[in-house]
């Protein structure tokens, strides 16, 4: 073999035993840098929600009777109908708070189906509107305060009297209803709800308009509420314009039972 081949082959002799120890010892490092864990590191411009989570307010003692008696949450049925009980805040006719510990509305379920009807023909015709309940089912023994407030007054003529059977309130048949905007403002009707007097009667708007009673804009509101409550078989009271009832006193006596 020639000189020269033999001394190429002692210089690279070493060059490849350093490559090959390099090559192993790169293998036998490779598995320990994968299985190193790898921190993540918060960043210091993200804060964490520490706030509690809000827990669901639990029903009154009133709510929870009127469930078990059968009668329907109307936020259970529709949620966007809006809801501001009258007596539960001292700011209605009786000058005081009745409700104690009720804030939702119930009713009785055929009645509830039908206020869910109405809400919607409402928002079919007018989506920038919603119902507002400030009554709904109502338990006999608020009725009889209720009528020991105003029995010798002039107001007894608007409240019925406990002993003759009470009124539809007291059967889950009836709401005391407005319009509103969809942030809750409720819309000029003439009158303040639960107003004792003519200027709440619906036989007589044409005449409060001509005589500067209400506005003609009252009255057309007025008028959009009796639609949509009538287009779902609900009937307006003469004397208020926000009283609707879903049947007759005779039936509601005949069919259904007193709320207790």
């Amino acid at each position: 073999m020639n000189s020269n081949i033999y001394i190429l082959f002692f210089l690279f002799l070493p060059l490849a035993s350093c490559t090959s120890k390099a090559q192993s010892s790169k293998e036998q490092l490779s598995p320990q840098l994968v299985k190193e864990p790898v921190t993540k590191v918060a960043s210091p411009h993200v804060k964490r929600d520490l706030s509690p989570i809000p827990k669901a307010r639990s029903l009154s003692a009133t709510a929870k009777s009127l469930a078990r008696q059968g009668y329907t949450n109307i936020k259970d049925i529709d949620p966007s109908i809006q809801v501001s009980l009258m007596y539960s805040r001292p700011d209605n006719f009786c000058g005081e708070i009745l409700y104690d510990d009720l804030c939702e509305a119930y009713l009785h379920p055929k009645a509830a189906q039908a206020l869910k009807k109405a809400q919607e023909y409402l928002k079919s015709i007018r989506p920038d509107l919603s119902l507002k309940v400030y009554d709904a089912a109502r338990p006999m023994h608020i009725q009889q305060e209720m009528w020991d407030k105003v029995k010798n007054t002039r107001k007894y003529f608007y409240v019925s009297n406990p002993a003759h059977g009470g009124g539809m309130h007291n059967y889950g048949m009836a709401v005391d209803i407005t319009l509103c905007t969809l942030k809750g403002d409720t819309l000029n009707m003439g009158t303040k709800i639960d107003y004792m007097g003519s200027a709440a009667h619906i036989d007589k708007e044409r005449s409060l308009v001509a005589q500067g009673k209400i506005s003609r804009h009252a009255l057309s509101n007025r008028l959009l509420l009796r639609e949509v409550m009538r287009h779902a078989g609900w009937i307006p009271l003469r004397t208020e314009w926000w009283h609707f009832n879903l049947c007759s006193r005779v039936t509601a006596r005949r069919y259904y039972k007193v709320i207790k």
